[in-house]
């Protein structure tokens, strides 16, 4: 069955999605998503096993320093792929499959173009960040800032990959497409960081090495392979209604990304002022909590799917129902996960390092992380409804107040009583409060979709 599954056209999963059992199907469409998730969880573990065993504190300080301010340039092809995600998956809805292709290729067209033009924005504030930062690790966060910018052109295009092909009914194409990356990664993290020994230098040129190679595989499996999702670049015209749309959804999850990633970035600023130490202490929980994190999380994809579709094809209720479960079965993730990671968090972190000041900091923030993962869970799937809805809005609001408001605001009112705790507390207590506040807003909407549907009225003249 699962075998067959893999294998259906847009045109299968869509009968699946709409009238399938709800439970089952989003276990079935999330299933590849999870395995995503733990393989996506893989790679900064993998990366930070390489980079605080081989290239030492200062540098696996910067990394973890740097990653906010690298998302935040990202955030438009994060905003696009969402508002992809939305306007494709309600077209299949409505069974109008030529559509969603046209609007699949000038998705793809823009993010690269957007990110062949941010790639040197993102070089040049090296400059900037790096006098900002302690002199310990300036220079660190100047290079891995600057070599960055040579990754962001791919990380566009493999942003709008996923987003197609969840938007499809199909995720387990990106995790094939993060499977690749990790074997990518690990072999040249073996090049570059360990054969090599060029440290910083190394873990970026494996980055960018393992992209390249994986944009390539993307590139035939869009445009090149027979199959009925098959894009084409002949002819190619920009549609300026089309991007228009794709702009005046996505821009809302541009601003929330950017928001989130700023405030990220805020929050490092508030742990480097302890020193390399208590910096990489963090990026350490950071990386094995990201697992805890994106299994949760990884169910609201599947609820956008599901919640588009079913709303595409005026099933509100059915829409609604799923949104419910996938909460739940968030939830129940969460909770195991937490029972499993909690008891061996300190035989992990031993792995990343001996070092007993770091250690001492990576456990005690790994337990208050990980117990924050059921709020964050639970939140972001019911994110996933209000993308599937085309409420892009709404994310926006959430995660600038979980961040700027309920979390940073918390660390700078504790961090006198807390020190750098706080801002582990502060994860914490930001996460469930957010969830609570999600759930109200999401049983006060009308299950309808806000996208307008000028353009399918248009084909059905035809």
């Amino acid at each position: 069955m699962r075998l067959g599954f893999l294998h259906q056209s847009t045109a299968q999963r869509r009968e699946l999605i709409l009238k399938g059992p709800i439970i089952p199907t989003i276990i079935m469409l999330s299933l590849p998503t999870i395995m995503m998730g733990s393989v996506q969880s893989l790679i900064p573990l993998t990366d930070g096993l390489f980079i605080n065993n081989l290239a030492g504190t200062t540098a696996a300080s910067a990394i973890t320093y740097c990653g906010p301010i690298i998302n935040m340039m990202s955030a438009l092809a994060q905003g696009l792929g969402i508002a992809g995600m939305a306007m494709i998956g309600q077209h299949n809805g409505r069974g109008e499959f030529k559509k969603a292709k046209e609007i699949s290729t000038q998705i793809v067209v823009v993010a690269v173009l957007l990110g062949i033009i941010i790639a040197p924005i993102l070089a040049i504030l090296a400059i900037p960040v790096s006098n900002f930062v302690t002199p310990s690790i300036s220079h660190d966060v100047f290079l891995y800032i600057a070599l960055s910018a040579l990754v962001l052109p791919f990380q566009f295009l493999e942003f709008v990959y996923n987003a197609i092909k969840n938007a499809n009914g199909q995720p387990e194409a990106p995790f094939m497409r993060m499977v690749l990356m990790f074997a990518m990664k690990l072999i040249f993290n073996g090049i570059f960081v360990a054969g090599l020994r060029m440290g910083l230098v190394g873990a970026v040129l494996a980055t960018l090495s393992a992209h390249l190679i994986i944009c390539v595989w993307m590139y035939h499996e869009m445009f090149l392979k027979k199959c009925e999702d098959k894009l084409s670049l002949k002819g190619f015209r920009f549609d300026f209604e089309i991007i228009r749309d794709l702009f005046k959804i996505g821009i809302p999850s541009m601003i929330s990304s950017v928001m989130l990633n700023l405030g990220f970035f805020l929050i490092n600023n508030e742990v480097q002022k302890y020193g390399a130490v208590v910096l990489m202490g963090q990026g350490i929980a950071n990386c094995i909590s990201s697992i805890c994190f994106l299994l949760p999380a990884s169910f609201g994809s599947s609820i956008t799917t599901m919640v588009s579709m079913n709303v595409g094809a005026e099933q509100g209720e059915k829409a609604k129902e799923s949104c419910y479960a996938g909460a739940v079965i968030s939830a129940i993730s969460a909770a195991i996960l937490i029972a499993v990671i909690v008891p061996l968090s300190s035989h992990i972190t031993v792995l990343f390092t001996r070092q007993a000041d770091v250690l001492e900091i990576a456990n005690n923030s790994l337990h208050i992380y990980t117990y924050s993962v059921i709020g964050f869970g639970v939140s972001m799937t019911l994110i996933g409804a209000f993308i599937g809805l085309g409420r892009t809005v709404v994310p926006l609001i959430i995660n600038v107040m979980r961040i700027w408001f309920l979390r940073y605001l918390f660390i700078l009112a504790t961090e006198k009583y807390l020190g750098v705790y706080s801002v582990f507390w502060g994860n914490l207590f930001s996460n469930y409060t957010c969830m609570i506040i999600t759930i109200i807003l999401i049983r006060s909407i009308k299950w309808v979709s806000v996208i307008p549907q000028k353009q399918s009225v248009e084909i059905l003249k035809e």
